[in-house]
């Protein structure tokens, strides 16, 4: 079969960009020809399409009114991405296309094109963006389902996209144009919801797509587990970024002695996370910036347990997968998808999104029982090994598309 990956960003960014990258591995290993399409950026490795792909952009970039309005037209209507896909399909001739993230940097206007070339299509939906325009459906910290049932105009009232009342006004009529009148998600055959827990949400604020569950994976050849600790640590590993939770992390070590707390990772939350580490006085942080293959892996594999203490409903998180698959168990907020994988005394710990204290508790907990970290660790490897394998992955990924191929 002859798949296009479509996603914004093409490099390991976050998990939306490390699983497009993976599922196209796993399909090229299982001897599909795979072709990617997205943004044009430094931190790419070279593409045969390179030259097709949309230009950079960066929304949290200041630039001239000119280019302030280029940019704005774009994320609700991008011209050059759909004249740069119609090259791309027609010198590709894909038998599907599989998108990931494609919001803002490439825009909604791409799925028009697939229609005109009457391209069947599937989604891999990772976050909140076909029914909240500021992705995450927090606002400030909280929680705010205030958009459901097509209500947008709150993301302009309550300046939910970054705190800004032209960005919001911006998403606000994204999400009008698109699903409203334009209706462009109606093009797409089916959507995938990694979570069971995003699947049925996304349907409570009234999206109302075929979408099926099929969670992520993890090829185990990469991932050696470690079940004991080689150091008194426990480490954070993802996006330094508010919905995260990180803050009150940081609040919750004010509590821990003896342990070192290893943040791996970097986004525009950085500074602020260092400076308030600082002015709590904390001594047993450490900032090690963006880390990634056996470099990453080992810095978890040294440690007792991993955190993940997001604010905002996750969805099926691979920072999880990937902890588990190294044989650690994890402290990890309640909330969204996250039970479905961190199931309590089993593999791992839930504590109360927000609440530093239960957060410090269960962090307590676990370090003064290093036996039970083991046995969370190695259930936790059995957990992957039987449900979130390449191999179920496929076959489930096999059967959507065979389906959007008949419908």
């Amino acid at each position: 079969m002859n798949i296009l990956i479509i996603n914004k960003f093409l490099y390991p960014r976050g998990g939306d960009a490390i699983i497009a990258l993976g599922t196209g591995r796993l399909l090229e290993e299982r001897g599909h020809r795979v072709a990617f399409w997205g943004m044009d950026h430094p931190l790419n490795p070279e593409y045969p399409l390179k030259e097709n792909f949309v230009t950079q952009v960066d929304y949290d970039k200041p630039g001239g009114i000119l280019k302030q309005l280029k940019t704005a037209s774009n994320l609700i209507y991008s011209r050059e991405a759909t004249r740069k896909l119609k090259k791309v399909l027609l010198a590709e001739k894909p038998d599907i296309v599989h998108l990931h993230n494609f919001a803002h940097q490439i825009s909604p206007s791409v799925l028009d094109v697939l229609k005109e070339f009457e391209i069947p299509s599937v989604m891999t939906v990772h976050d909140f963006k076909l029914v909240c325009a500021a992705y995450s459906l927090l606002v400030r910290g909280r929680i705010c389902e205030k958009c459901a049932g097509g209500r947008h105009y709150h993301c302009f009232l309550n300046k939910c996209a970054k705190n800004s009342r032209t960005k919001s006004l911006l998403s606000t009529a994204e999400m009008y144009l698109h699903h409203q009148i334009l209706h462009s998600y109606d093009k797409i055959n089916f959507f995938i919801s990694p979570s069971k827990f995003h699947l049925n949400k996304i349907g409570e604020m009234g999206f109302k797509g075929p979408m099926v569950h099929l969670p992520n994976f993890v090829e185990l050849d990469g991932y050696m587990p470690a079940y004991a600790s080689e150091e008194d640590s426990i480490v954070y590993f993802g996006r330094l970024i508010e919905e995260k939770g990180l803050l009150s992390l940081l609040e919750a070590m004010k509590e821990i002695d003896g342990i070192t707390l290893k943040i791996l990772g970097d986004g525009p939350q950085r500074e602020v996370l260092e400076a308030r580490a600082r002015n709590l006085g904390l001594e047993n942080i450490q900032f090690l910036g963006y880390r990634t293959g056996d470099d990453l892996k080992n810095e978890i594999k040294k440690s007792k347990f991993f955190i993940l203490p997001s604010l905002c409903y996750e969805n099926n998180p691979r920072s999880i997968i990937e902890g588990f698959a190294l044989g650690k168990p994890a402290v990890a907020s309640g909330i969204g998808g996250i039970p479905e994988l961190v199931k309590d005394q089993i593999t791992g710990l839930t504590f109360r999104a927000g609440d530093v204290g239960d957060l410090a508790a269960k962090i307590k907990f676990l370090v003064k029982a290093p036996d039970q970290v083991e046995e969370m660790g190695k259930r936790a490897r059995v957990y992957v090994e039987e449900e979130l394998t390449a191999d179920k992955y496929y076959q489930g990924l096999m059967e959507i598309y065979r389906q959007a191929r008949l419908s």
